[in-house]
């Protein structure tokens, strides 16, 4: 169900290393980065006391759309400002214009901004006792690369997930490459962050989620593996898949059993395919 050969290190947006710079104040902590407790103690991400950037038009129109997104500068081509205009979204700061090439320099060359990019706060990390009230939740253990994570916030957002829980350690903050992965996903599925992964699974055991964890070794297809609501569907990183406590404290493993002559799968497609058949187990309830 993994495919080790998509594994790589996480890495700034636009593929460079974290900038300074117009954006102001320090550096932005690379994706993956040691986690610490915010107000109240609260996980944060890595980096969180600077800002999220998000570019490319889905990204940002989506966050423009959200009332809880706070921005703090937005930079726009004179085209991508007309097309604000036209789309009537709410524009919180006024657009700096600017060309495209003084975006290519924040970003790097690859990146596909699309002539739009803003500087936001991260939204914030909903509860654990709120999440498992909730039908359908999506854990991620230790998932690192931001394509893959943000492919998979996208998938979600498709199949309805109430929320993503995941580790304020060893995971990609919800920035750059990550947000635009996801193409506006942030801004409808929150993002739980725990310090602790196996205390978060047994919490929301004792809350009445049932947890099923996806993996290769499963005792059955997970298409003939009983499903119910609440239901968390807990996937593993590129290559390692699970690690040992939390395939323990998952309540099932299951796998999924694939016809071709291929039989693994790029952990955002396996949570595609995963979530499509939960959503489709839970209906037939």
């Amino acid at each position: 169900m993994s495919d080790p050969s998509s594994s790589r290190p996480p890495r700034g947006p636009g593929g460079r290393r974290p900038f300074a710079g117009k954006f102001g104040g320090k550096p932005h902590a690379a994706p993956g980065g040691r986690g610490r407790s915010g107000r109240g103690g609260a996980p944060t991400w890595a980096g969180e006391d600077d800002v999220a950037l998000l570019y490319g038009w889905h990204t940002v129109a989506e966050a423009l759309a959200n009332p809880q997104r706070r921005f703090r500068k937005i930079l726009a081509t004179e085209n991508a400002v007309n097309r604000l205009a036209e789309s009537n979204l709410p524009l919180p700061v006024a657009p700096e214009i600017v060309r495209p090439s003084e975006i290519d320099k924040l970003l790097g060359p690859d990146a596909v901004h699309q002539g739009l990019l803003a500087e936001v706060d991260h939204l914030p990390s909903p509860r654990l006792k709120d999440i498992a009230k909730t039908d359908l939740v999506l854990v991620l253990d230790q998932i690192t690369d931001p394509h893959n994570v943000g492919a998979i916030v996208r998938s979600a957002a498709a199949f309805a997930v109430s929320a993503i829980v995941t580790t304020a350690r060893h995971s990609p903050a919800a920035t750059g490459v990550l947000a635009k992965s996801a193409s506006g996903g942030l801004e409808h599925v929150p993002i739980c962050l725990v310090q602790n992964l196996a205390r978060a699974l047994n919490e929301l055991k004792d809350n009445g989620m049932l947890v099923v964890g996806l993996d290769s070794e499963g005792a059955a297809d997970l298409a003939d593996t009983p499903l119910r609501a609440p239901l968390a569907l807990v996937l593993g990183a590129e290559g390692k898949g699970l690690r040992q406590l939390t395939r323990e404290t998952c309540d099932v493993l299951a796998r999924i059993d694939l016809p071709g002559v291929i039989k693994s799968l790029n952990v955002s497609n396996a949570a595609a395919l995963s979530l499509g058949m939960a959503r489709q187990a839970l209906r037939s309830r």
